[in-house]
């Protein structure tokens, strides 16, 4: 054999396995997902389900190969404390040590609104799965930053039409309020406020009462409403501190003597408090299964979800697993991991999750998404209460006005 043939021959066989080499290596190229939700403090029964819902969606995904069927989602998860410090500081870790490309980020919406300029420094996506302030994207809006959960202004609304009916109805004339004092109980309750003002104008707010986010004890509270007898109460409480304020209000007899229409009963505080929760109360939610079984996404998620976790998933479970989803969506909308192009394809983009099909507003990035509410009672089908008589607000009905966003965003 001709040995300058020869030569010429494995010179090419390893030229070509070095370049093909090379490239399967850049096609492989893991991405890198952050996780900063508030595992301890107030926000942990929430954030718990949230990254279960997260670890659920990188399992099925990565089993097929990963985004784009090739990128493996490596997860990196941290805890924010539900503290807007700490979430800076654990974000920007993952940011500079791990490499991350996005991050779910927060249950506390304080901490998400700290986080948000610092992944718009650092060009890295933030998706907000739980946190809920309309402030996440209407004030300083970054380009960086999405919302797959219904804003705060959402639900307020969705929740002030449901009141305004009932007083009408029930010839009420004062209320009071309950919220956490913190952004997302400050935004909630003051939209609420306003909606009612609007919606049910002979209404008179009497009084409001901020406990602390993380507050344990509430009987100070309970017994200083019931002392003024308002003719309902509207609360702004969640996660640890509802279930909290909800057991403590029961054994006073709370819910039986005052109405307390249109608060936020999730998932979680259906099946945490399926013996003590009251029944026929008027509640409010974000993300619950049992809306959307016949959408076969969501039917498939539940069915793995149980298999996994041995329960149902809550609505936190739902969003972050969504949030996932859309990541996903958007990076083979973008047909690249590259966080610029990712972001611009995300800007706009419809997407199809659990609660259905689905668009992110090209203004702000908020999914145009449903709220929920309905009456608290059992089912045979499940350990735990659900929603009769549900009623879906969509996005579409429940979202503020483009014209007032803009507005808004000038006073800044």
């Amino acid at each position: 054999m001709d040995l300058r043939k020869t030569t010429a021959f494995f010179v090419t066989v390893i030229t070509c396995v070095f370049f093909f080499g090379m490239t399967g290596a850049k096609a492989a190229e893991p991405y890198n997902l952050g996780v900063a939700l508030g595992l301890t403090g107030a926000g942990a029964l929430y954030s718990a389900d949230g990254v279960e819902g997260i670890k659920l969606a990188v399992e099925e995904i990565n089993a097929k190969g990963g985004f784009l069927g090739r990128h493996k989602i490596e997860l990196f998860v941290r805890d924010s404390q539900t503290k807007p410090d700490v979430g800076v500081r654990e974000v920007k870790d993952l940011i500079l040590r791990d490499k991350i490309r996005a991050v779910i980020n927060d249950y506390s919406s304080a901490v998400a609104m700290a986080v948000k300029p610092i992944a718009q420094e650092y060009k890295v996506l933030h998706i907000a799965s739980i946190s809920n302030s309309e402030n996440i994207t209407k004030i300083n809006p970054s380009p960086y930053t999405f919302q797959v959960v219904p804003n705060t202004y959402m639900q307020a609304k969705a929740v002030a039409v449901a009141i305004a009916k009932m007083a009408k109805a029930k010839g009420w004339k004062e209320y009071i309020t309950i919220a956490s004092d913190y952004e997302w109980g400050r935004s909630t309750q003051a939209e609420t406020v306003k909606f009612l003002k609007e919606t049910a104008p002979n209404l008179t707010l009497k009084k409001e009462f901020w406990p602390r986010l993380g507050e344990a004890q509430f009987t100070s509270y309970i017994t200083g409403i019931m002392a003024m007898k308002p003719d309902f109460v509207v609360g702004s409480i969640a996660s640890n501190d509802n279930v909290a304020w909800m057991e403590q209000a029961k054994t006073y007899g709370f819910f039986d003597k005052i109405p307390y229409p249109g608060s936020l009963i999730t998932v979680t505080e259906l099946q945490l408090q399926a013996k003590t929760l009251p029944r026929n109360i008027i509640a409010l939610t974000r993300g619950p299964f049992f809306a959307h079984m016949d959408i076969p996404m969501m039917a498939d998620f539940v069915k793995n979800y149980r298999a996994k976790y041995n329960k149902f998933p809550s609505d936190w479970a739902v969003l972050s697993y969504d949030a996932v989803y859309a990541l996903k969506q958007g990076v083979e909308k973008a047909k690249s991991i590259e966080t610029e192009k990712v972001k611009d394809a995300m800007k706009g983009m419809t997407v199809n999750l659990t609660r259905g099909k689905l668009t992110f507003r090209p203004i702000d990035n908020q999914l145009s998404c449903s709220s929920y509410t309905g009456t608290i009672a059992d089912d045979p089908k499940y350990p735990f209460p659900i929603y009769k008589d549900i009623v879906e607000i969509k996005g579409s009905e429940s979202e503020r006005p483009e014209k007032e966003i803009l507005e808004a965003r000038k006073k800044k």
